[in-house]
């Protein structure tokens, strides 16, 4: 196949780009490189993607319409788009919704309309578990009611699902949702807690914790999630699915396993609680597992031992990346 992946060189996309490519697809990857955290982040990733047979690269925005047109005029025609570009995180959507609105929702609507008119046959789009608010009973299964978003990112999120819906009913594109938990690992967004915390306890540096530190989270390896976004691109017709890693875990734990693997302790100082934030988080997963095969592999455990290793090898990069 060949696929327009976005956001190619962010965190669960570039792992996404590794796997198509090893299975043998030929990937045009795209991302314009913002500074919605520290870039360098996505330089390290995107250069171990460059040299790879199958691959290539063009800095587009996907809310950028003529560069869309021309790229899709210069590089397709396109078996399948997978659109993982995305403003993402909760509390950074309240200070600043509206570039939320912009690449969540305009950008989607735009790759949409250019596979309607490109006769591409397949779309996935990464969602999050943010879309089931605070209300829903857990764990959250993808009949749930969505009405409820506590942040602009689910807001953004969930109106890019219901755009995605009616595609598919008037165009009958074949389209997978995924809502995605909490993805970590090794070089992951520096904004997120893992990350974060690895550093923080690491280089002896006080350990910012909002709340309580016993709100929970369903913890995803980030490999999980890019085997399953991959698998997600069999014909579904529409779907929702959610990808999680079934077994939620409080940060507080997380930041136990990070002593553990650093043998180091943490220093931690309490922050209010962020009124955006919900306290837990957990994915049913049946749907995943009837429809795509696909079940969490990788435990919390062996993850941080991951992240940490990642850390160590990359120690430069990561100590001065702004977070």
């Amino acid at each position: 196949m060949r696929i327009l992946l976005t956001g190619v060189a962010g965190f669960i996309a570039s792992k996404v780009a590794d796997i198509l490519l090893a299975e043998g697809h030929a990937v045009v990857g795209i991302d314009n490189l913002n500074d919605a955290y520290d870039p360098r982040l996505k330089q390290h990733r995107l250069q171990g993607l460059l040299p790879r047979e199958g691959f290539s690269f063009a800095r587009v925005d996907i809310c950028d319409r003529p560069a869309l047109d021309h790229l899709f005029a210069q590089l397709g025609p396109f078996d399948a788009v997978i659109n993982l570009a995305a403003r993402a995180g909760v509390r950074a959507s309240v200070i600043d919704p509206w570039v939320y609105l912009d690449t969540n929702v305009t950008g989607t609507i735009n790759l949409l309309e250019l596979c309607r008119r490109q006769g591409v046959g397949k779309f996935v789009l990464a969602s999050s578990s943010s879309v089931y608010g605070g209300d829903n009973p857990q764990p959250y299964s993808e009949e749930q009611n969505t009405d409820r978003p506590a942040s602009p990112y689910a807001a953004s999120k969930k109106a890019a699902e219901t755009l995605c819906y009616s595609y598919h009913h008037l165009h009958g594109l074949d389209i997978t949702v995924f809502r995605y938990f909490t993805v970590y690992g090794p070089a992951g967004r520096p904004d997120m807690a893992p990350l974060r915390f690895c550093r923080w306890i690491a280089e002896g540096e006080e350990v910012e914790v909002l709340g309580d530190g016993r709100q929970s989270r369903d913890f995803t390896y980030v490999d999980d999630i890019a085997r399953g976004t991959v698998l997600g691109l069999k014909p579904l017709g529409y779907e929702i699915i959610n990808l999680g890693g079934d077994r939620p875990a409080e940060l507080l734990r997380v930041v136990e396993l990070l002593e553990q693997e650093t043998g180091r302790s943490a220093h931690l100082v309490h922050r209010p609680a962020d009124a955006a934030d919900v306290r837990a988080t957990w994915a049913r997963v049946d749907k995943a597992r009837e429809l795509l095969g696909w079940r969490p592999q990788v435990p919390l455990e062996q993850g941080v031992r991951r992240l940490v290793a990642w850390y160590r090898d990359n120690r430069e990069l990561a100590r001065g990346l702004r977070l």
